[in-house]
């Protein structure tokens, strides 16, 4: 039976890839460098200090950490003008609590940038907590996070189930003691094949038919 649903935010909840692009861009703008579109493609995923490094060179360590907090608050600010969430994300949101199930969004952002774009599409309050970076230090694809949210609502682990779209977060979620769903919204599946189900939008059926909601 499932009690409780863990969510990923990024690529799950809402595809904020194209507000870090944007953030990128203004902020390699300012320091008179260009990021094409392949370089935030084959960067996306690694932490700032190394993108930063990728694109600018070795930097004083304190200027990397300003220019890494720039980054975020222009993310922010891309955000507040306006985020939707993706196809079927409030649709199942609603269905869920309905339903009586606990819920979860377990991050490797850092918490700002989760409170903000929770606060953006009004979703803060389907949401019994939120793990973000902080929390859980060690990110995917270490289970720390779904392990830790699996405890603070209070569910054993096999009555969770994750929502990923990434490789990473599919084996911690599979590491925690999970089930879980892939969603391929953006990749091809067979990347997510580790996942018990793997659908290409979380309007799909069978996303409902494996929560029973």
């Amino acid at each position: 039976m499932t009690e409780a649903v863990l969510w990923d935010l990024d690529g799950v909840l809402a595809d904020t890839a194209p507000y870090h692009f944007q953030a990128w861009r203004e902020l390699f703008r300012r320091e008179g460098k260009e990021i094409s579109e392949d370089d935030f493609v084959r960067t996306f995923g690694l932490r700032n200090a190394a993108i930063l490094r990728d694109i600018l060179g070795d930097l004083p360590e304190a200027r990397g950490e300003e220019l890494a907090r720039a980054k975020e608050e222009l993310f922010r600010s891309e955000i507040r003008r306006g985020i939707r969430a993706n196809p079927g994300a409030l649709p199942l949101l609603e269905r869920l609590r309905a339903a009586g199930k606990k819920m979860a969004i377990v991050s490797s952002a850092p918490r700002q940038n989760v409170e903000t774009i929770l606060d953006s599409l009004g979703a803060r309050p389907y949401f019994g907590t939120v793990i973000a970076e902080e929390d859980a230090p060690r990110g995917k694809p270490d289970p720390q996070g779904y392990l830790l949210a699996a405890e603070r609502l209070g569910v054993p682990p096999e009555r969770c189930v994750v929502l990923e779209d990434a490789p990473g977060g599919v084996e911690a979620a599979k590491r925690a003691g999970m089930r879980c769903i892939g969603l391929a919204a953006g990749r091809a599946p067979e990347t997510l094949r580790e996942a018990d189900i793997v659908v290409r939008s979380l309007e799909d059926g069978a996303v409902y038919s494996f929560l029973s909601v």
